[in-house]
């Protein structure tokens, strides 16, 4: 008799991580964990921003549609994205022989638009300033019979990202007894935090941004407050966090901070240096830390890199030093 899993009251866990894991095998690339002794004893980076289509969205997405029976994967799937998520779907959708839609903002970077549209998926663009996406994507996912794949709010999606911290805990060696990692809806931080349960979890985000820390720091769910900044992390864009991260979050003891613009390129500057090409929104983390605001005290330390995905032209101007 095949077991029938109810979504709607599964909460993410490690050990769905570890089955996660297993599902995944070897579809995502081990990316490399490069140890900073300059910036302290025990600090290392997971430079996520070499996975597949340049971030870790790879993982949750195919977890996710990996579960989708044979049967049904002619109906697709359709997401909504700015970019990384969008790549991640597309790539699993089409490894798992699925066609697949992702409503995207009409301004999000070209690179990212041009890259998903590479791996096969259909582009619906919409305004991010007078449309709603999840309703866009809601009603072509009822009128195709689709898979709704969410971002951040699906359990199978957290779990997937949840296998970054198992990847990475096997590459220290060691237990990791901080993480330092970016966060926008916080798919990533909440499945790193299960997967890593003894480890204190910073989460990352840019200056006004920052809607997950304040709800952490609150206790409750607050969204991004009106007239937010202008920021460069398009990826971290998440007017509002979900139950399913907040709740992983809370419950670790997850603790929030913020980085300015200008930290953001000095940490794009320095991954530069070490051979890496980091987005604004994947690089918060190392911001966070080159800036001084998480402590260098010999502690084991994890800070995630998530994705690669720039404008080739704004990446050289930070590059260049501008700003």
């Amino acid at each position: 008799m095949k077991l029938t899993i109810n979504r709607a009251f599964r909460a993410p866990s490690r050990n769905g991580i570890l089955a996660a894991a297993e599902r995944l095998g070897d579809i995502p690339r081990v990316t490399p964990l490069l140890s900073l002794p300059e910036l302290g004893g025990g600090i290392a980076l997971k430079a996520e921003s070499l996975q597949l289509g340049g971030a870790f969205k790879l993982r949750g997405a195919y977890n996710r549609l990996a579960q989708v029976a044979p049967a049904d994967r002619a109906r697709g799937v359709v997401a909504f994205s700015s970019g990384n998520h969008a790549q991640g779907v597309a790539r699993a959708a089409r490894l798992l022989g699925m066609p697949a839609a992702i409503v995207m903002p009409a301004d999000a970077p070209r690179v990212k638009l041009e890259a998903t549209a590479a791996l096969g998926a259909e582009i619906i663009p919409y305004d991010r300033a007078t449309e709603s996406r999840e309703a866009i994507a809601a009603r072509l996912a009822e009128e195709r019979g689709a898979v709704l794949l969410p971002s951040f709010d699906d359990v199978d999606v957290v779990e997937g990202q949840g296998t970054v911290g198992l990847e990475a805990e096997r590459q220290y060696g060691a237990p990791i007894a901080r993480v330092v990692v970016p966060c926008g809806g916080g798919g990533l931080a909440a499945g790193i935090s299960l997967a890593l349960p003894d480890a204190e979890i910073i989460i990352v985000e840019p200056e006004g941004w920052d809607d997950m820390g304040r709800s952490l720091k609150l206790g409750r769910i607050v969204p991004v407050e009106p007239a937010a900044p202008a920021t460069a992390c398009d990826a971290l864009q998440t007017t509002r966090v979900a139950e399913i991260t907040f709740g992983a979050l809370h419950q670790a003891g997850a603790r929030g901070l913020s980085v300015s613009e200008a930290e953001v390129r000095a940490a794009m500057r320095y991954a530069y240096s070490l051979g890496l090409v980091v987005e604004p929104g994947g690089a918060v983390a190392l911001a966070a830390l080159l800036a001084g605001k998480v402590a260098a005290d010999g502690a084991t330390t994890l800070v995630v890199a998530s994705g690669s995905n720039v404008d080739p032209a704004a990446f050289a101007r930070v590059i260049g030093g501008a700003g």
